[in-house]
This record gives C-alpha cells, sequence and structure tokens, in this order.
C-alpha cells in the first residue's frame, strides 16, 4: 500500500504531459496556413455547426462553386463560417419544404450555390402556380413557399436579401399584361412583403427588381414557364458580426 503522498508524482507528470501537448498543439497551429487556422477558429467558436457537405438541396450544388470567387464586391473569398451557414441553410429550406405533400409533388422552389451566395428560385408553374394568372396576388400555396422560406431566413440576420421578379418570353402567362416589367417588378415587391411579414427583417432587404424576360435560368430556354419564378439572392454582409441563428 502505498505511503501517504506516494501519488503525487503522478499528477505533476500528468500535468507535464498536458502542457507539452497544449505547447506543440499552438506551435501546430501557428504553423498553418490562414484557411486552417480561420477552420480552427471556427471549431472553438461554434462547436455545433456542421461541416458542409458537398451536395444538398433539390438540384445538384456543391460549397467548392462558392469558394474563392469574389461575391460582388463584398469580400474575395468566403470564409468556412459563411460557407458552413449557408449549406446549413440550404438544408434547412430542403427539409421544410418536403413537409408538404403538394411541394413534394411539384418541387416549386431550385435552390443553387453562385459566387455571390445562395439563390432561392420559386417557380411560378402552371400546374401548382405561385401567383394567380396574370396578376401579382399570391395563391394559398405560395403564401405557403414564401412563408416557410422567410422563416428559415429570419433565423440569420446577417443576411442580405435581393428580390427579383421574371418571367419566360413571349408566354401565355404574359400575353394578356399590358407591361411584363411591372408584372415581375410588382411579384417582387409582393413577395418582400410576404417575407418580411413573416420575419425578414425590413433592413436585410438590398432590393427588389423586376427583370422582365431578360434574364432566363441557365440551360432553359427562354419561353420555359420555369422562367416565371421570382429568386431572393441571399448572401453573407461583411460588416455583420456572424452569429448562431435563433433556435
Amino acid at each position: 500500500m502505498a505511503g501517504k503522498g506516494g501519488g503525487a508524482w503522478k499528477v505533476a507528470y500528468a500535468d507535464f504531459v498536458t502542457a507539452m501537448m497544449a505547447l506543440f498543439l499552438v506551435l501546430w497551429i501557428t504553423s498553418q496556413d490562414k484557411k486552417i487556422k480561420e477552420a480552427i477558429e471556427l471549431t472553438f467558436k461554434h462547436p455545433f455547426l456542421r461541416g458542409p457537405r458537398q451536395s444538398s438541396g433539390i438540384i445538384p450544388n456543391t460549397v467548392e462553386s462558392v469558394r474563392g470567387k469574389s461575391l460582388a464586391g463584398q469580400y474575395d473569398k468566403p470564409s468556412m463560417v459563411e460557407v458552413t451557414m449557408l449549406q446549413r441553410l440550404n438544408e434547412d429550406i430542403v427539409r421544410m419544404l418536403g413537409t408538404n405533400p403538394d411541394y413534394a409533388r411539384n418541387h416549386s422552389v431550385l435552390l443553387e450555390f453562385t459566387e455571390k451566395g445562395l439563390n432561392i428560385s420559386v417557380l411560378n408553374r402552371t400546374h401548382k402556380p405561385i401567383f394567380e394568372p396574370d396578376t401579382a396576388r399570391l395563391t394559398e400555396y405560395g403564401r405557403w413557399v414564401f412563408s416557410t422560406i422567410a422563416w428559415e431566413i429570419a433565423r440569420y440576420k446577417h443576411l442580405a436579401v435581393e428580390v427579383e421578379g421574371h418571367c419566360p418570353q413571349r408566354s401565355r402567362e404574359t400575353e394578356g399584361v399590358a407591361d411584363k416589367w411591372d408584372l415581375t417588378a410588382s411579384r417582387a415587391n409582393v413577395a418582400r412583403r410576404h417575407i418580411v411579414a413573416n420575419g425578414v427583417a425590413p433592413e436585410q432587404i438590398l432590393k427588389v427588381a423586376g427583370y422582365a424576360d431578360t434574364k432566363p435560368l441557365r440551360d432553359v430556354s427562354p419561353t420555359d414557364e420555369r422562367n416565371s419564378r421570382v429568386t431572393m439572392i441571399l448572401s453573407v454582409r461583411e460588416d455583420q458580426v456572424l452569429a448562431h441563428p435563433r433556435s
């Protein structure tokens, strides 16, 4: 049986080993490049954030497409915090929209990562319209889609939101409309009002615009009905302090 104080050396040795491990960890961190340092800082500041995945959402997208590109002059390279946050928001929107059987059958939203941030395009499909024909009045389904998206965006107060209205070329939807510029601008503004009414802060809105039929979706015919849409462009404002979303 060990005498009194016989285990003190074990405690001292454990403290020594712990101190050496901490020293080596600090030396290793200080020798790494800036990207790794940012990742380590993120781990300690936000230990419960999930790392980004390569693909998620309704259409394929990759987080790598966001990295290393200029975000409309806001900053040169999105940090790991920003990429992780946008990826998490993307996944949350997909999950919430998927709870509605109508949405599961119609897939009325396209989510895509771009050099600017996250694009959310709400499609005004003929078989499940977001707006009533030839108007800027939301259907019941349209109100649900925008409300659901707004609730998720509202959790991230440091996001900037741009809202754009678009329509197809030479479509039945715009044949009876006096001015398709007015129609797309009005729909974008209606979408803005609806998401603000459902939690998005007014100061998060940076722009509301109607583009008529001048900006069709990539790899889609200009006359395709999918070009009838409202697109919300989400980006992280550099002057905002990144924080956890509200639970």
